[in-house]
């Protein structure tokens, strides 16, 4: 096994061998045939110049030949493989002869066809010994190539091959050895070579240019592995060491600022006469782009890593990008835009002043909007320039509209995507921003040092203090006074002021009144003198000459026009630029002073029209002598300044509002306020500031879309507008619902729902005709599904599109279910989804917004509403009708209602609220009685529907919803019919929801029964319309759930709702049983419901021609009911498990107190009860009436156990038995003085008998009591005036009254019993005795001598 293994290796070793050898073989042929071919060219006779004669080899003293044979000697017998072979020896003879200025243009091609294929063929590589020298020299030979004896053609296929042999050495692996010279050297001749091109042929420019581009590629694909050096960091570009490295950045820099000035190439062209003017030249400014595009997205990032090439793009770069790009064709235009979108991918952290000085002076100035200040550009800017330009002006949209609508599309997306993100809990909130205290709005706060949290709260407030110094600025200009005090007022300065804060406001801010600010600065103020000071302070004049430094303060404000005022800010000035001078010129601030004004008289004299002889170069010169410290300025210096100043004059008195212009001074400021300026910091995107940057552009992103998808027809616009639409929603629930209000308002008017002017017929043909408002429909619906939490003010014109459905019968039956029989089946109703497919509470509506849910909805939406779609239904037969019913079926309108119980309280609401005003007719057109009734009653069942949803936290919307219940009532023309009679169905149906359950909390009760009794006041016509309805909840509530009525309101209600409604035949029976049940056994009757009850009884009592067995049964149970008042009155003051030995004092009082207060309520309800029986003692028919006096006899008996003061028994009497008896009697001779009325006239006369019997009965029961009271002499004689009344009654033609007949009987017993008390017994000084006997021989004398035998 060994043997063959070993045979296996020397036969693989043989045969690489071999191949190596063949390698090495092929090499020398090759560099033999290339060395024959430069020897055959050069031995040729030229056909184009006959003249140049070539001698013979022997008589050719060349060193090119020599060095030619020498190699073809040394081919074939190298001493070793050619990787290890010193390149020079095989590419020197072919550099020599391309360096000749002897050979013609021909051999010199072939030599650099040789020089390519060597490199081409990577015969060595940068390990190769003398690789770095060889690769230099070849650098020198093909940039050194001058071409004396040739022709055009020949010369365009040298230059051709020139090109390619310096792509060939860049390309080349030892291409790393070069220095940085031969990289620059190689890529200028090459440009040289795109430079001859321009007057050659096509072809040779074409190639030049792609070369030149490809060497730019490989120098600066090298750029991000390329290390930073120390001599980076100096702020010099000339240093001169280590040029004889291999190239890096030295190279890069130098070719990055020849690309740069190449921007700047001009192009010479006369004009009339014999002068010339320059003009760009726009081919090499779009050649020169392209390579810095190329080296830009190339390099990345890595340019930020070196601080030479970062400076040269924050400078020079985008110096040139800004000054062309004002002022270029659209072609440069977009090359330049292209440029700094790279340079912001990755660079933006290093380049903030310069991008914003970008879009200020080129894009928004292109745009057009010429008011934008160079003051930190946000997105908002952008997002209004899209607006602007996307806002359709014409039925057609144009490409540009088109494109700028996609760009806001996109920026909606990505916020959108950033601000909702389903796994972010961060906070949303607060919006708007308050600014709380004072903070220097000036000062930055970098990321680094702080939490991500403060630091986010930083920015909110600092794009806060900027909205507000906004609005400073524009009172500022209107009153200096007001505009400093509204800074005050929102803490933007303290208190007291900072002069600092003034100074930063004045030169910051734009907008202000220039020539408020130079007054400011110029008052001889003490403050306002600081303000001046910190205000020049916030000026970098380092690296400005005079002219420049006094342009850049002074257009920022209007120079004052009085002289005192001039001389305190150029003092301000003159020290500020002494102390930053970059040179030392002026030996004082004073010189610098006197220049100033100085100048300032230059300025007005060359620029005013008024002054005709203009001052000279010299006159200015001599004008400045010996003004710096008693020596002359230099006169180049002041020579420059001269003529600077009668170039271009000094604006002294500059425009307020004037569009700034981006000048040298100006440039030059903003250079030196971003060495100062801290870069960008990346972060994650933040919820907050995501929202607030939309907010910002939020009123016209909206108008923007609405209109777009009005002049649309394109289906593939229409649903960019919809998913932006979704977009919007998504960002607007995050603190926004006004934009969403907005947006709704907008898009619902496309429904064509809401056309006031409209017949239904119209409205039915636009929906069923036009995908466009189907679209908008389904949009809206989707959203108020989606984004139901954030929705406010937008409810309202959701349910106006929905009751416009509703009338156009296009809603499905089951939206909500109306009918409620049980709470368990009302439960079922509002979860169970309707066969129609209207209700959908179990799918996940709440996410709808989000990323993922976003764009299931949008694929869903976009194939349902489609044009396929469309087509495909009508293929089928389907109905128009059926369509519109099964986009209708896509809204999931019931859901919005059923899932309701998430909702937040704000939209809560605001949905109840538009509910309630519809449901009362606010906005509402009907063309009939039913329409109105179907369409009122179809709000309430809405607002019962979200009303159960929302059951759990009935206390906290529904007061606000009875709030706008009696608010309706004011609306004019409001008709309470049938909206009351729809409304009271509803509540109590809520009512039966409420009372299903036992409430811990009174209030819901009471907040119900409120509503409820609202309804019935607004019209009692009602009680009779849904008497049936309203009885069989009332009979639930009191069959069901009497123990969970609570409240005094709601006893009230319920029992006062089943009094009338058993007024009517149909709903008696069942009233009257309810009622009996609910008395016969007591347990639910208390002290809060006792009146009520009563109440409802004697209603039932009092009905005429009710069944007689019924009312018997209510009057006993009316009589039983003191039962009941005893055992509350002896609960009153003995709780149950206490005696009167464990109670403390404080306890005993407590319950005599409590005792006290049973006593008076039950005495009260007792009287209650009394009253009750007494109206019932008239009615007509004479077995009610008998039986209702013998219910109140029962009822004083079972009272004995009451506690009866004198003042109670007599109140009984006052109130029950004397007004009984009274009304009795009057009924009585009423009915005798009747014709044909002897039967009722007998009949009522018994029952007053009955009562006379009552009278003296009860009072016997409480004769001890009743004595005990001051007023019983009083009493007593009311009792016997009764009794006379009685015994004197004349029936007229009916014969004599039989009340003679008990009358006595009476007196002799009550007389009887009271002498037996010792109650009626003469006494020295009590008349009694004497009154009692002069009443009796006056109303019954025949028992006078049995009961006062003494005075006879």
């Amino acid at each position: 096994m060994g043997n063959n293994q070993d045979e296996e290796d020397e036969t693989k070793n043989n045969k690489l061998n071999k191949i190596k050898k063949s390698k090495e073989l092929g090499i020398s042929c090759m560099l033999n045939t290339e060395v024959g071919a430069v020897l055959a060219v050069i031995r040729r006779k030229t056909d184009f110049y006959p003249q140049y004669i070539h001698p013979p080899d022997e008589t050719f003293d060349s060193s090119i030949l020599h060095s030619l044979k020498t190699l073809r000697s040394l081919i074939f017998n190298p001493q070793q493989e050619w990787r290890r072979i010193d390149p020079s020896l095989y590419l020197s003879p072919f550099l020599d002869v391309i360096q000749s200025d002897d050979v013609p243009a021909a051999a010199t091609g072939v030599a650099l066809s040789s020089v390519l294929k060597i490199f081409r063929l990577q015969i060595f590589d940068e390990k190769t010994p003398g690789a770095k020298d060889a690769i230099g020299e070849a650098v020198t030979a093909v940039t050194g190539c001058r071409l004396e004896k040739t022709d055009p053609v020949s010369e365009d296929a040298v230059m051709m091959r020139i090109l390619l042999v310096l792509s060939a050495i860049m390309r080349h692996r030892a291409s790393c050895l070069l220095t940085d010279h031969g990289v620059c050297t190689l890529v200028n001749s090459c440009f040289q070579v795109v430079q001859q091109s321009a007057s050659r042929g096509d072809l040779l420019q074409r190639g030049a240019r792609f070369t030149m581009h490809e060497l730019i590629q490989i120098i600066y694909s090298r750029l991000p592995d390329i290390e930073v050096r120390d001599w980076e960091n100096s702020e010099s570009d000339t240093e001169d060491s280590g040029l004889d490295s291999v190239y890096g950045i030295r190279s890069a820099v130098d070719i990055f600022h020849f690309l740069c000035s190449l921007l700047n190439v001009v192009e010479v062209f006369d004009v009339e006469g014999s002068s010339t003017a320059q003009t760009a030249d726009e081919d090499v400014q779009l050649f020169a782009l392209v390579l810095i595009n190329s080296a830009i997205e190339l390099s990345g990032d890595s340019i930020g890593k070196h601080p030479k090439l970062l400076r040269m793009v924050q400078d020079d770069l985008f110096h040139h990008l800004i000054h062309y790009g004002m002022c270029s064709t659209p072609l440069i235009l977009s090359m330049i835009c292209s440029t700094v979108l790279n340079i912001y991918h990755f660079l933006r952290s290093s380049v903030r002043l310069q991008l914003e000085a970008f879009f200020s002076f080129v894009l928004f100035r292109t745009a057009n909007l010429a008011s934008v200040q160079p003051q930190e550009v946000a997105v908002e800017e952008i997002g209004k320039l899209l607006c602007k330009h996307a806002f359709p002006a014409v039925d057609r949209l144009t490409s540009l509209q088109i494109q700028a609508f996609e760009g806001l599309v996109l920026i909606l997306h990505n916020i959108a995507d950033n601000v909702d993100k389903e796994d972010d809990s961060s906070p949303s909130g607060p919006y708007p921003v308050e600014i709380s205290e004072y903070r220097p709005f000036w000062e930055e706060k970098t990321k680094e040092n702080e939490d991500f949290k403060t630091w986010i709260d930083f920015v909110r407030v600092r794009k806060a203090q900027k909205r507000k110094i906004m609005i400073a600025s524009n009172h500022f200009n209107c009153d200096l006074k007001k505009g400093l005090d509204y800074l005050k007022i929102c803490d933007l300065v303290s208190n007291p002021p900072n002069p600092k804060a003034y100074a930063m406001f004045f030169h910051y801010t734009p907008g202000l009144d220039k020539t408020m600010i130079g007054d400011y600065l110029g008052d001889p103020d003490e403050f306002h003198i600081q303000v001046l000071k910190e205000f020049t302070d916030t000026f970098e004049f380092s690296g400005m000459i005079l002219d420049t430094a006094l342009r850049t303060y002074l257009e920022t404000f209007r120079l004052p026009g009085e002289s005192q005022k001039i001389q305190r800010i150029l003092e301000a000035f003159s020290e500020k630029f002494y102390d930053q001078q970059s040179s030392e010129i002026f030996v004082s601030k004073d010189s610098v002073f006197i220049l100033c004004y100085s100048l300032i008289m230059l300025n007005t004299d060359q620029h005013n029209p008024q002054v005709k002889k203009k001052m000279t170069e010299d006159e200015f010169i001599r004008n400045n002598r010996a003004i710096n410290g008693g020596k002359d300025l230099p006169r180049e210096y002041l020579s420059e300044l001269f003529h600077s100043i009668s170039t271009n004059a000094i604006t002294l008195f500059g425009q307020t509002g004037a569009p700034m212009e981006m000048n040298p001074s100006r440039w030059i400021q903003l250079i030196n306020r971003a060495k100062i300026m801290k870069p960008f910091v990346l972060c994650d995107y933040e919820r907050r500031l995501g929202r607030d940057m939309f907010a910002a552009i939020a009123g016209p992103s909206v108008a923007t879309l609405s209109a777009i998808f009005e002049q649309s027809d394109d289906e593939e616009m229409l649903h960019e507008c919809i998913e932006a639409l979704f977009s919007v929603s998504r960002i607007a629930q995050y603190g926004l619902e006004d934009t969403l209000d907005e947006l709704l308002a907008s898009f619902c008017k496309f429904t064509t729902l809401l056309n006031p002017y409209a017949s239904a017929e119209e409205t039915l043909y636009a929906f069923s005709n036009d995908m466009k408002p189907r679209m908008a429909t389904l949009a809206v619906f989707t959203i108020a599904n989606g984004f139901k939490d954030s929705i406010r003010g937008g409810w309202r014109i959701i349910i106006d599109c929905l009751l416009k459905l509703k009338k156009l019968k296009l809603l499905p039956q089951s939206v909500v279910e109306p009918e409620i029989t049980s709470a368990s089946s009302l439960d079922n109703q509002m979860s169970e989804r309707s066969e129609s497919g209207s209700i959908f509470p179990g799918q996940d509506i709440k996410k709808l917004g989000s990323k993922r849910h976003g764009a299931s909805m949008m694929d869903r939406f976009s194939h349902f509403l489609s044009m396929e779609s469309v087509e495909e239904s009508l293929n089928l037969g389907v109905s128009e009708f059926e369509q519109n019913l099964k986009v209708i079926q896509q809204c999931r309108i019931g859901s919005i209602f059923s899932n309701s119980s998430t909702l937040p309280e704000d939209p809560l609401l605001n949905l109840g609220r538009s509910l309630i005003f519809a449901a009362a007719g606010k906005g509402q057109k009907f063309s009939t009685p039913v329409e109105e009734e179907e369409t009122i009653g179809f709000c309430w069942d809405l607002l019962l529907a979200i009303s159960v949803a929302n059951i759990h936290r009935f206390t906290a919307f529904w007061p606000h919803y009875n709030d706008f219940l009696l608010g309706v009532a004011q609306f004019p023309l409001f008709s309470p019919i049938p909206f009351a009679e729809k409304g009271i169905i509803a509540l109590m149906k809520i009512c039966l929801k409420l009372l299903a359950s036992y409430q811990l909390e009174k209030l819901p009760e009471e907040l119900i029964f409120k509503s409820i009794n609202l309804m019935w006041k607004l019209e009692k016509e009602i009680l009779d319309t849904c008497c049936e309805f309203l009885t069989q909840s009332v009979s639930k509530i009191l069959i069901e759930y009497p123990a969970n009525l609570q409240t005094r309101l709601g006893w009230k209600s319920v029992l006062h709702l089943l009094s009338v409604t058993g007024r009517h035949q149909e709903t008696y029976d069942q009233g009257v049983e309810t009622l009996i049940m609910l008395m016969s056994d007591g347990i639910h009757i208390s002290l809060t419901n006792y009146a009520y009850c009563i109440d409802c009884a004697f209603g039932f009592v009092a009905l005429r021609n009710s069944p007689v067995d019924k009312n018997i049964k209510i009057m006993d149970h009316m009589a039983d009911s003191v039962n009941l008042l005893v055992q509350w009155y002896k609960n009153g003051y003995s709780d149950p498990g206490s005696t009167m030995s464990n109670m403390s004092s404080s306890s005993i009082e407590d319950n005599n107190m409590k005792a006290l207060n049973s006593s008076n309520m039950t005495m009260n309800l007792f009287l209650k009860l009394g009253e009750s029986l007494r109206k019932t003692s008239l009615a007509r028919r004479e077995e009610i009436r008998n039986h209702a006096i013998g219910s109140l006899q029962r009822s004083f008996a079972l009272a004995e156990e009451l506690y009866f003061t004198p003042t109670n028994c007599i109140n009984c009497f006052n109130l029950v038995i004397f007004s009984m008896v009274d009304d009795l009697h009057e009924k009585m001779l009423e009915y005798s003085r009747r014709g044909n009325a002897d039967r009722e006239t007998r009949s009522m006369e018994g029952t007053l008998k009955l009562s006379m019997e009552l009278l003296a009965e009860v009072y016997l029961q409480f004769l001890k009591p009743i004595s005990e009271s001051p007023d019983f002499r009083t009493f007593w004689l009311g009792i016997l005036r009764r009794m006379d009344t009685c015994m004197k009654a004349d029936l007229g033609y009916y014969g004599e009254s039989t009340l003679q007949e008990i009358v006595p009987g009476l007196l002799r017993k009550m007389i009887t019993t009271m002498k037996e008390n010792e109650i009626l017994v003469q006494r020295e000084g009590d008349d009694l005795w004497e009154i009692t006997y002069i009443q009796i021989q006056w109303i019954a004398p025949s028992i006078k001598e049995e009961l006062f035998p003494e005075e006879m």
